[in-house]
Formats: C-alpha cells, sequence, structure tokens
C-alpha cells in the first residue's frame, strides 16, 4: 500500500489563477465599443430624420413656386444640382486622400453625405461629429475626417470667394455689410498652402493622438480639390440659371455662381441657423435681384432651398445604398487601411 494512503485528502478548491488586465479589461472595453455605436447610430438618425423634417415643412411653399415654372426647365436643374454634388464629394474625398488614407469614393461619399446631414440641425458642429463617427465606424481617423471636412469648407469658403471678386459691384450695392468677408480671402490662400495644410492636419493629429502624416500634402492635391470645387459652384450657377425664366441671358451664370457661392459662406458663418437657412436666401435674393425681378429672384432661391434638401437626401441615400451593396469590397478595403484595431472583426 502506498505510504501516502491513509494520509487525509485535502478538502481545499485551487484558487484560479488571477486573470489577466487584458481579460479583465475584454469586458470593459466592449460594453463601450457597443455604447458608442449604439449612440454613432442614434446620431446618425437624428442628423437623418432632421434633413426629412425640414424638407416636409418647407414644401407647400416650394410647390407653389414650382408650379411657376417650366418642368423640363425644373427638372434639368435638379439634374445639374446633383452633378455639383457628386462633384463636391470628389473635391472632399481629394483631400481625406491626400491627407493619408485611401478611402474608395463610394465609402467616402457615404462618410460625407450622411453625415453633412447633420447641418440640417442647428449648429454645424453636428454635421461634424455624425462625419467623424461615421469615418471612426469604417477605420478612418476622426482627426483626419474633422481636418477633411474643416479644409473642405475651408477651399469652399475660397473658391466662394475668387467667384464673388466677379460680383463686386452687386454685392457692394446690394450687400455692402459682406464686403469684410474677403479679408479672409488671403487668409484661406495661406492655409491652403501645402506647408501649412500639413503642420495644421499633424497638429489635430496629435491632438487625437494619432500617428503624423508619414508626408507633405501635395501641391496637387490642393489643386484638383479647388478645381472641383469651382467646378461645383460652377454647376450651381447653371442650377440656378436654369430655375430663372428663359429671358435671362445664360451670360448671368457665372453671377449666379457667385451668388450662391457667398451665400454658402454667409450661411457658412450663421451655423446657429439650420444649414444656414434665411441668410444664403437674403444673398442670393439681393444678388440675382440685379438680373431679374426680386418675386422670380425670391422663388428662385426658394426651389434652389428645397432642391438642395432633396439633392442632399437622394445623394446620401445613393451613397448609403451603394456602399451596402458593395459591403464585402468595400469592407475588406477599410479592413486594410484601418486605423482602428477593432474594424477588422466588426
Amino acid at each position: 500500500m502506498p505510504a501516502d494512503a491513509h494520509e487525509p485528502r485535502s478538502t481545499e478548491i485551487e484558487a484560479p489563477a488571477p486573470q489577466s488586465s487584458k481579460s479583465r479589461s475584454w469586458p470593459r472595453r466592449r460594453s463601450l465599443s457597443i455604447a458608442l455605436v449604439a449612440v454613432r447610430w442614434l446620431l446618425i438618425t437624428a442628423v437623418v430624420a432632421s434633413a426629412i423634417w425640414y424638407f416636409v415643412r418647407m414644401w407647400d411653399d416650394v410647390q407653389q413656386a414650382l408650379l411657376q415654372m417650366q418642368p423640363w426647365r425644373v427638372i434639368a436643374s435638379f439634374a445639374v444640382l446633383l452633378v455639383g454634388l457628386a462633384l463636391n464629394v470628389l473635391s472632399w474625398t481629394t483631400i481625406l486622400r491626400g491627407l493619408g488614407h485611401p478611402v474608395p469614393v463610394v465609402r467616402g461619399a457615404q462618410i460625407m453625405l450622411v453625415g453633412q446631414l447633420g447641418k440640417y440641425i442647428p449648429g454645424s458642429v453636428w454635421a461634424y461629429l455624425a462625419q467623424m463617427e461615421l469615418g471612426r465606424q469604417y477605420g478612418v481617423a476622426r482627426a483626419r475626417v474633422l481636418v477633411t471636412s474643416l479644409y473642405a469648407a475651408g477651399i469652399g469658403v475660397v473658391c466662394s470667394l475668387i467667384l464673388g471678386a466677379l460680383a463686386l459691384p452687386q454685392i457692394s450695392v446690394e450687400h455692402p455689410q459682406l464686403l469684410w468677408l474677403f479679408v479672409l480671402l488671403p487668409i484661406g490662400l495661406v492655409c491652403l498652402h501645402p506647408a501649412v495644410m500639413t503642420w495644421m492636419a499633424n497638429l489635430a493629429l496629435r491632438v487625437f493622438r494619432r500617428p503624423p502624416l508619414d508626408h507633405r500634402v501635395e501641391l496637387r492635391t490642393i489643386a484638383r480639390a479647388v478645381l472641383l470645387c469651382l467646378a461645383s459652384y460652377a454647376t450651381y450657377g447653371v442650377h440656378l440659371w436654369l430655375l430663372s425664366d428663359a429671358g435671362v441671358p445664360f451670360t448671368t451664370v457665372l453671377l449666379m455662381a457667385a451668388a450662391i457661392g457667398v451665400g454658402f459662406t454667409a450661411g457658412l458663418l450663421a451655423f446657429v441657423l439650420p444649414s444656414g437657412v434665411g441668410v444664403r436666401e437674403a444673398v442670393l435674393i439681393g444678388l440675382l435681384g440685379t438680373v431679374m425681378p426680386v418675386a422670380e429672384a425670391s422663388a428662385v432661391s426658394l426651389v434652389s432651398r428645397g432642391m438642395f434638401t432633396a439633392g442632399d437626401l437622394l445623394m446620401a441615400g445613393a451613397a448609403a445604398l451603394a456602399a451596402a451593396v458593395m459591403h464585402r469590397r468595400l469592407h475588406a478595403q477599410d479592413v486594410r487601411t484601418t486605423e482602428y484595431s477593432d474594424v477588422a472583426g466588426s
């Protein structure tokens, strides 16, 4: 018989080995991730609902103005507007790629277009937050999306003021209070210099604790974004001309492009208003009133506002649908370029 056969067996249960800090923190990180996703989708839902509500609320007034216009010109105007919105998406995506994230156009359109619906909530910050959270969901650093959106807005201001210079005589008469906006033009041009743009982007990335750019933003990237933005404003000018009476000469397109550009800039500064409502219309009516009756300018401005809202919703929906159809391919690209480890398993 073995020597230890009569020794009492221990009744103590062996204590489990202490869990590593990594395994203890996993449920906490998982809960935080779920909470962030829930907040992200609540934000997106609120943004889309606000844009839809805004459009429904103004539809009766827009419908009355539409009845006074030629149907073919209205349809053509909306089609041209969609082209302008698409050019704006390409400008935004060009900047994001130049800042070091090779996002596909469809994914960039989804982030930019769905996120920008936040402008229909009073306070422009909601658009930036929605874009940042959408970018984060697909592996793009929040700081990179924020810098992209800020630079896209800056390029929009610069381009609007370049075009606005063509309408300085009309602006000085109709809206002399807007002349101070042109002080922003040299400041904006300096900020678009590749060295300044790279420095500011790295500063934002550092604040968000993301790695700095491994390259300097190229001049051709900035030039392409600016040209696309100018082309976008030009199509908006055609969009306004098509809404006007057939007797308005096509040579006024540049004035209309300048009017809508300066109107956008003035509305951007009125950030407490949803999408700069009222401010943009005042600028448009004042400048369009130099080439058409004020009543007609008011109708054109009102219909244009409704079309922009409908276009924003349609383009955002199309981008989201295209991203859903191309989900597998886009997700594979998200995983290859992600700046967050949890995107690969999402």
